[in-house]
């Protein structure tokens, strides 16, 4: 059994537009497929809280760096 769709009416960049319908063809998906896609992978990423794995990388080196300080701090 098919899920019920509902229709809705939104604007995007032209850009953003043309690049999601480009992944569409290459992959040989309706665009609507590849718009719930993405649709469900900003939800689930936002659910989850995750950080871009950039930012979780710089955050352990400056435990790493600011270590004996952290200490410090925690033992005054």
């Amino acid at each position: 059994m098919a899920a019920k769709r509902i229709k809705f009416s939104s604007q995007a960049s032209p850009d953003l537009l043309a690049g999601m319908r480009a992944i569409a063809k290459h992959e040989g998906r309706h665009f609507q497929s590849v718009l719930e896609d993405a649709m469900s992978s900003y939800m689930e990423s936002r659910a989850q809280g995750r950080v871009r794995p950039e930012v979780i990388a710089h955050f352990r080196a400056s435990l790493e760096r600011n270590r004996r300080l952290g200490k410090l701090l925690a033992d005054s």
